[in-house]
């Protein structure tokens, strides 16, 4: 078997910008002081005159890229997702959602994989903060194919949106030749009726990595992406939720606000089963290698299907 290509989200992001310079020659990237860590250096390389470098001073970036909507632009603001969601927010609220601007939101390094970085950089509340804002849509892609798709999209889409990028390689399960993003559209990647696992981001490949750990114990999981929070499709989740009767959901951001309560809502109102909720808990992170710490908050194959289990018991 070849081995497992993995590439990071952020990287994703930056080549795909560049990629689309010439196809939408509106589009213009902002930067944040951290072009190379955003990889929106990639676009700067090749559209130097249509990048702009806004400093340490992020609030200040949102408003800028609020003013070249005006203009006709579509800016992609592009920083820490800690810095995109959390220092910024009023600016978002008020500048971008508020006035439902066509600001597209490149949010990197969110989530426990921040690693070394620690708590104070690794943003899981970003996903929580955006919801809250009526009319932000809000991406958060699973592996590079879904990513670079995910930005095309977002361009193509009148509006505000949040897309969330992450700083570890994520292996690459999409086939670049057949993918087709739809936002607002979830994803059967596997099929299965005793157990819903719903995930996001880089949680997808360790879900589909459970449900195979699962199906080796009689266990049938069906495996769902959910790369477009906000819309949530839920249709699929309702369906999946009346078919096999019970859902856990996974995500490398807090249980609270985020993919978890969006499915929680969803199905509470329209189709009541069991919904539990595997996240980063109601606590901070901590600095330490990316992989360890995943494994550490519960972020992993095992620890999913050891919770699917669980919860299979008590159903």
């Amino acid at each position: 078997m070849a081995d497992v290509i993995k590439k990071a989200t952020r990287e994703s992001y930056g080549e795909a910008l560049a990629a689309l310079a010439e196809k939408y020659p509106n589009l213009v990237v902002l930067d944040a002081d951290l072009a190379a860590a955003t990889k929106t250096g990639v676009f700067k390389k090749a559209c130097p005159e249509r990048f702009f470098d806004c400093g340490i001073a992020e609030a200040n970036m949102m408003g800028v890229a609020a003013g070249l909507t005006t203009a006709g632009k579509i800016p992609f603001a592009s920083t820490f997702a800690m810095f995109a969601a959390g220092r910024a927010f009023e600016i978002v609220r008020n500048s971008i959602g508020y006035p439902h601007l066509n600001v597209k939101i490149g949010a990197t390094h969110a989530g426990i994989s921040v690693g070394e970085d620690g708590a104070t950089h690794q943003c899981n509340e970003d996903i929580a903060l955006m919801r809250t804002i009526p009319g932000m849509t809000i991406i958060n892609p699973a592996d590079d194919v879904e990513a670079k798709a995910a930005v095309e999209a977002a361009i193509n889409f009148e509006g505000p949106v949040y897309l969330r990028f992450g700083r570890l390689a994520a292996p690459v399960f999409n086939d670049a030749e057949t993918y087709k993003f739809e936002l607002g559209k979830g994803i059967t990647l596997r099929d299965g009726k005793d157990v819903t696992i719903v995930a996001t981001g880089l949680m997808v490949s360790e879900s589909l990595e459970a449900a195979k750990l699962l199906e080796a114990e009689g266990i049938d999981a069906r495996v769902i992406n959910i790369h477009t929070i906000k819309p949530l499709d839920t249709e699929l989740i309702c369906k999946a939720a009346a078919e096999t009767g019970l859902i856990v959901t996974v995500e490398e951001h807090s249980v609270i606000g985020g993919l978890g309560s969006a499915v929680a809502d969803a199905v509470t109102e329209n189709q009541p089963v069991p919904v539990v909720k595997i996240g980063v808990n109601d606590e901070y992170g901590h600095s330490g290698p990316a992989v360890e710490l995943l494994k550490e908050f519960g972020l992993c194959a095992d620890n999913i299907a050891a919770t699917v289990k669980d919860a299979m018991a008590k159903k």
